[in-house]
């Protein structure tokens, strides 16, 4: 029978290497899919600068619809900003958050997480 109480982290060891960079750490250092604290702070902020382009996207279209589509008048342009800027920053959020699940599950190499050349880098 399995024993319910079991952690994942027990069944690990003292030590682990990282799945994306290879050191070793200690167990508590890394998370379920066995990356460590640095490797996940680079793919969130890759994450985030995808994230920013996406919602700079879906900001922009949803102005140039509004601007060409609805045609508002002056009296409301406020809630037509607030509308896009409010577009902006949820598109921004998806956005990151859908790059950082897809770093998450396809990306183990640093270097195209961390997005340098890997014939330039450490030379």
């Amino acid at each position: 029978m399995i024993d319910r109480g079991s952690r994942w982290r027990d069944r690990l060891g003292e030590e682990v290497s990282c799945a994306v960079c290879g050191e070793t750490r200690d167990s508590t250092e890394v998370d379920r899919m066995l990356w460590c604290e640095d490797c996940q702070a680079v793919a969130r902020a890759r994450a985030g600068r995808v994230g920013l382009r996406v919602g700079i996207v879906v900001a922009a279209a949803l102005a140039a619809w509004i601007w060409w589509g609805v045609q508002p008048s002056r009296m409301i342009a406020g809630a037509w900003i607030a509308t896009v800027v409010a577009a902006g920053w949820l598109g921004a959020k998806i956005g990151r958050e859908v790059a950082y699940g897809i770093y998450r599950t396809r990306e183990t190499d640093p270097d195209r997480i961390r997005g340098t050349d890997p014939d330039t880098h450490g030379a």
